[in-house]
């Protein structure tokens, strides 16, 4: 007999020498063996036992097999014990019977011990790895906890003080700049320029982090409404690159949650300026997308993406083209993340020398 215990299972059977069977031979492969002749003794030993599968004699005085299995499934702390029926029974209703309030398997009598092996065995695994997916499932929600706590954190301790410093920064060069030192002042526009870097990447990932948790309203969205935001908030970066920008006057209607939606295209409109033509040109729009979305682009004339680059683009802290921009390698993964829990995908469609179109889909109602 081997000394490693492979796991503890009860058999229940109310034949004694079937008991008597089962429970040599279990024992001889290394397994902890409980026994009990009826459901209701089952029933009594399970809490203390707690044994990692049941072997279930169907057919019973008393409590039968499938009344027995049906309280097991009920409780809480017993649900997720595995059962495999031993029978005689072969008709299908007994077996679709079983399965319907829980079973795992069926074992047919009389019993061939090889087989009973391998069915415990392969359940027995089963088990094994649903436990481990289930503490794996637990620890990354504690994870997603702590990671929650951080963000608030950033929101709160990293900031403000990250604001006094962009503020103060900004009043001196706005109304000293004449008095200070070249040199000084360039240290303060360096100091400038790179806080609002810095608030860029903590609100990258405030947004970021949001969209893993929180829960949003879908509507229909007023397109015309979030592009007029969006332009307002890029009027500088429009300015400075001397860029043209064609919208539709009138917008196709999706779902959606608007301030995510401002965000995705705020990250699509920013890039094609940074990646664009010189000067450069963008054209936005939508076009229907089958019968249930509507795909939403934003096309460019900058010099085009190579396959390899596309496959970069939606992984988080990815950057192409950093000889030509700086940044962090999040905008596309939070938009990614964004339109899928809106019900949405992303993608590109690219060649290079003839630009990019950049693109989303919403559904045109509200699935849920």
């Amino acid at each position: 007999m081997t000394n490693i215990n492979k796991g503890t299972i009860l058999i229940v059977d109310d034949v004694p020498t079937n008991l008597k069977v089962l429970f040599t031979y279990l024992r001889s492969q290394g397994f902890n063996v409980c026994v009990a002749g009826d459901g209701e003794d089952a029933l009594e030993q399970i809490p203390y036992a707690k044994p990692d599968l049941i072997l279930l004699d169907v057919i019973m005085p008393g409590i039968d097999g499938f009344e027995t299995c049906r309280l097991l499934k009920i409780n809480e702390e017993t649900r997720d014990i595995p059962v495999i029926f031993m029978t005689a029974l072969s008709e299908t209703v007994d077996k679709v019977t079983g399965f319907g309030i829980g079973a795992v398997d069926y074992i047919t009598k009389p019993l061939q011990q090889e087989e009973v092996l391998a069915r415990v065995t392969a359940h027995l695994t089963l088990r094994k790895q649903q436990k481990t997916l289930e503490k794996q499932k637990q620890e990354l929600q504690q994870q997603n906890r702590e990671l929650e706590a951080f963000a608030h954190t950033v929101a709160h301790d990293l900031k403000n003080p990250l604001n006094a410093i962009r503020g103060g920064s900004s009043i001196l060069i706005d109304h000293f700049a004449p008095q200070i030192d070249p040199e000084v002042l360039e240290y303060l526009q360096y100091m400038d320029t790179a806080s609002e870097k810095m608030a860029n990447i903590i609100d990258a990932l405030l947004l970021l982090a949001s969209t893993r948790c929180q829960e949003v309203q879908m509507d229909t969205l007023n397109m015309s409404e979030i592009i007029t935001g969006v332009r307002q908030r890029l009027e500088r970066m429009i300015e400075e690159y001397q860029a043209s920008m064609i919208t539709p006057t009138t917008w196709l209607t999706a779902q959606g949650y608007a301030p995510w939606i401002e965000e995705v295209w705020i990250n699509y409109v920013s890039n094609a300026l940074k990646y664009g033509g010189k000067p450069p040109r963008l054209e936005l729009g939508a076009t229907p997308s089958g019968s249930d979305y509507i795909c939403f682009w934003v096309r460019d004339n900058g010099n085009g993406l190579t396959e390899e680059e596309q496959s970069h683009l939606f992984v988080p802290f990815t950057r192409i083209n950093q000889a030509r921009i700086e940044g962090h390698g999040l905008g596309l993964s939070i938009v990614q993340r964004i339109v899928e829990k809106c019900g949405g995908e992303v993608g590109v469609k690219s060649q290079v020398g003839y630009g990019s179109e950049f693109y989303f889909t919403l559904p045109i109602r509200d699935h849920e």
